[in-house]
C-alpha cells in the first residue's frame, strides 16, 4: 500500500497514477501535485507501492514550479502558432518565473511579446488539458525530426535512454520531465518581461537563440507586487547608478567582465575592507596573501582541474602551465603545510581578501553581480573534528553581526551532496551531520537544498533580503574533509599521534564586487554615512564665502570626515539639487550668518533642513554616526 497525505489526513491507496487516486478519493479539485521524498511531482506521477506523497493545492508555494513550467509550454505553444518554423530548445522555470529558448528567423521585440501574450491568453481560455506519456527514444527522434525540431533531437540523443518523457497540450508536444499542472486554464496571472540572446547550451560556439522571459503568480496581487518590485529594481540598477555616481566603470573592449573602480567606488571598497579586517582580528583570524598564479600541479591535486578547469584561466611559461587562481583555498593549504602543527595550534583561522579569476561566458556576465575577476573575503579554518560545531557557531555569529550592520535580514539553506561529489558517502554524512548540529545549536531555521553542495563538501548558504524584497546569496560556510586528505594535512594530537584536520571554507561578503553591487541597489546609491564616498559637501552661497568653506572643509577632514566643496558660480538651489543627485548624506550651506557664528546650515539628502549648527557640534554628531555605523542619520533620532 501507498499513502496520500492532505490537510493532515492520511489515505491508504494502491499504487497508480496520482491524478486517478486523487479523483477516486474525491479530494480538493485544486490539488495539482505533491512531494515524494522531498521531490516535487505532478498529478501524472505514478505512485509506487510503499511511497508516501504529501499533496498540495495550486495556491500553495510548491505549486509555483508547476504552473510556471506549464506557462513556459503555453508560451512555446503561442510562439508555435504565431511564428512558422519556430524551433524550440529548453524552457525551464527560474526563480519567480520561466523562460524558453527559441530559434526564430526574425528578432522579437516588445510588440511581438504583446502578440505572444495575447495568444497565451487564448490558450489559457481554451483550458487545454495536458497529457503525459512516454515514447521510445527512436520514435521520439523520428517525431521531432519530422517536425523540424533539431534541438529536441540533440537532447534525446544525449539522454541515451530507451524511453523519454513527453508532455502534450493539443497542438504542442514537448520533450519534458515535468512537473506541470493538469490544464492550461488554471493560472491566469502572468506577464512576459524581456527577450535576450542565449547561446544554445551556453556555448558561444553554438547558435545564438532568443530567450523569452516571463513571470507568473497564482494571485493577481502577487503578480502586481512583483512587477512593481521589478520597476523599482530597474531604477536601482547598479550598472546605471554606479557610473552616474562615479563609483566604477566597465570596459568590455579591454577587460570583459572586469571592474574599474574609480576613487569614490574605491572608498566604499576600502571602508568595507577596513570593517572586515577589524572584525576578523577580533574573531581571532590571521590575514595572509597568496599568489595570483600557481602551477597546474596544485590545481590537479586540489581537484579543481577535474571539476573546475573550464572556468579557469591558464598561461604557459618555460614549458610549464600555470593557472590564475579561481579560488584561494589551495594557497592557504600551502601555508598550513609549511610547518608542523599541534592540537594546541588549532583552530587556525586564516583569512585573505584574495582576488580570483573565473571564466564566465559572456552571456552570463552581469556588471558587478557576475564578473570574471573579483575579490573574495575568503577564510579557511583548520580545526579538529571536535571543534567543528563551535567554529561553525563562531562563523555564523560573525555573519550575523556583519549583516545587521547593513540592515539585512537573511534566511539559511543547508546544501547537500551533489552528483559530481568527491569522497565517500560516510564522509558526506559526517560533514552534513556536523553542519546540522551547529545550526540546531544556534536554534536557526533553515531549509535543505538537496544536491547543491560544493564538490568537496556540504555547505550552509545565507540569503540576504534587500530593501525591495529581493534575496541574494552572499555568505557561505563549507565543511571539507577531502582537501586535507588530498594534501596530506596533519596535526599532532594530545595522544602524540598524527591526525587529519578538518577544513572549513567560508566567505561573508562573498565577493566584494558583488556585495558592493547589492549595496548600491539596496540603498539606491544613498549609502549610510560611514561608507558614503563623500560624507558632507560644503555649498558656499557666493564667491565671498568660498574661503570660509575651505576652512570648514579642512577642519572636517582633520576629523577624518570625507568632504568636498562645490565652488561653482551657480545658484545655491542648483548646488543643493546637484548634491542630492549625488546622494551626499549632508549638504552644508555657508553664507554670512554661518561665517559670523562659526556654523553651517545643514540639509539632508532627503531634503530635510536641520538649520544652523556649529561646526564642532556637526562634527561631533557625524563622527558618532560613522563610529557606530548607523543605517540612518543621527539627526533623525
Amino acid at each position: 500500500m501507498s499513502k496520500l497525505v492532505f490537510n493532515g489526513k492520511e489515505y491508504d491507496v494502491s499504487s497508480g497514477i496520482l491524478k486517478d487516486l486523487v479523483e477516486k478519493l474525491n479530494l480538493d479539485s485544486r490539488i495539482v501535485g505533491g512531494k515524494v521524498g522531498g521531490k516535487i511531482v505532478d498529478l501524472f506521477y505514478k505512485l509506487n507501492d510503499g511511497e508516501k506523497v504529501e499533496l498540495f493545492t495550486i495556491d500553495l508555494p510548491h505549486a509555483a514550479e508547476l504552473y510556471r513550467h506549464t506557462m513556459a509550454h503555453i508560451m512555446a505553444q503561442a510562439i508555435q502558432r504565431l511564428y512558422k518554423g519556430a524551433k524550440f530548445a529548453i524552457g525551464p522555470t527560474i526563480e519567480n518565473g520561466f523562460y524558453y529558448d527559441v530559434d526564430l528567423p526574425e528578432t522579437l521585440n516588445k510588440d511581438d511579446l504583446d502578440r505572444i501574450e495575447k495568444e497565451m491568453r487564448n490558450i489559457i481560455e481554451e483550458n487545454i488539458p495536458l497529457e503525459h506519456f512516454e515514447m521510445k527514444s527512436e520514435e521520439a527522434i523520428r517525431y521531432f525530426e519530422e517536425n523540424q525540431q533539431p534541438y529536441k533531437v540533440e537532447l534525446i540523443r544525449d539522454l541515451n535512454t530507451d524511453v523519454v518523457s513527453i508532455y502534450r497540450q493539443k497542438d504542442f508536444t514537448d520533450l519534458c520531465r515535468g512537473p506541470h499542472i493538469p490544464s492550461t486554464g488554471m493560472v491566469k496571472n502572468f506577464k512576459l518581461l524581456t527577450v535576450s540572446g542565449a547561446y544554445w547550451r551556453g556555448d558561444e560556439h553554438n547558435k545564438m537563440l532568443q530567450r523569452v522571459y516571463g513571470t507568473a503568480f497564482y494571485k493577481k496581487e502577487d503578480l502586481d507586487a512583483y512587477l512593481k518590485m521589478l520597476e523599482e529594481a530597474e531604477k536601482r540598477d547598479h550598472r546605471k547608478i554606479g557610473p552616474q555616481l562615479e563609483l566604477f566603470s566597465l570596459h568590455p573592449e579591454v577587460a570583459p567582465g572586469m571592474v574599474f573602480f574609480h576613487p569614490k567606488g574605491a572608498t566604499i571598497r576600502k571602508e568595507l575592507e577596513s570593517f572586515w579586517r577589524e572584525e576578523h582580528a577580533k574573531a581571532g583570524y590571521v590575514e595572509v596573501i597568496t599568489p595570483m598564479v600557481m602551477s597546474e600541479s596544485l590545481w590537479k591535486r586540489s581537484g579543481h582541474w577535474d571539476h573546475y578547469r573550464d572556468n579557469m584561466y591558464f598561461t604557459e611559461k618555460e614549458n610549464q602551465t600555470y593557472a590564475i587562481k579561481p579560488m584561494n583555498c589551495p594557497g592557504h593549504i600551502m601555508i598550513y603545510k609549511t610547518k608542523s602543527h599541534s592540537y594546541r595550534d588549532l583552530p587556525l583561522r586564516m583569512c585573505e581578501l584574495g582576488t580570483v579569476h573565473r571564466y564566465e561566458r559572456s552571456g552570463v556576465v552581469h556588471g558587478l553581480f557576475r564578473a570574471r575577476a573579483f575579490t573574495q573575503d575568503d577564510a579557511h579554518i583548520f580545526c579538529t573534528q571536535e571543534q567543528i560545531e563551535s567554529e561553525i557557531v563562531g562563523v555564523v555569529n560573525l555573519i550575523d553581526k556583519t549583516y545587521k550592520i547593513f540592515g539585512f535580514p537573511y534566511k539559511v539553506e543547508l546544501s547537500t551532496k551533489p552528483e559530481n561529489a568527491m569522497g565517500s558517502d560516510e564522509i558526506w554524512e559526517a560533514s552534513t551531520s556536523a553542519l546540522k548540529s551547529a545550526l540546531e545549536r544556534l536554534e536557526m531555521e533553515y531549509q535543505v537544498n538537496e544536491g547543491d553542495g560544493a564538490f568537496y563538501g556540504p555547505k550552509i548558504d545565507f540569503h540576504v533580503r534587500d530593501s525591495i524584497g529581493r534575496t541574494w546569496q552572499c555568505a557561505t560556510i563549507q565543511l571539507d574533509f577531502l582537501m586535507p586528505e588530498r594534501f596530506d594535512l596533519s596535526y599532532t594530537g594530545s595522544d602524540n599521534a598524527e591526525h587529519r584536520p578538518v577544513m572549513i571554507h567560508r566567505v561573508i561578503y562573498g565577493s566584494l564586487e558583488r556585495f558592493i553591487g547589492i549595496l548600491i541597489e539596496h540603498y539606491a546609491g544613498a549609502f549610510p554615512t560611514w561608507i558614503a564616498p563623500v560624507q558632507a559637501i560644503i555649498l558656499p552661497i557666493s564667491e565671498k564665502h568660498v574661503e570660509y568653506a575651505r576652512k570648514v572643509k579642512k577642519r572636517l577632514e582633520n576629523f577624518g570626515i570625507r568632504t568636498e566643496i562645490d565652488e561653482r558660480s551657480q545658484k545655491i538651489s542648483y548646488k543643493i539639487r546637484e548634491a542630492q543627485l549625488k546622494k551626499v548624506p549632508y549638504m552644508l550651506v555657508v553664507g554670512n550668518r554661518e561665517m559670523e557664528k562659526d556654523s553651517v546650515s545643514v540639509r539632508m539628502r532627503s531634503g530635510k533642513d536641520l538649520g544652523s549648527i556649529t561646526v564642532d557640534n556637526f562634527s561631533e554628531k557625524i563622527l558618532e554616526e560613522i563610529r557606530v555605523k548607523r543605517q540612518n542619520s543621527i539627526f533623525e533620532v
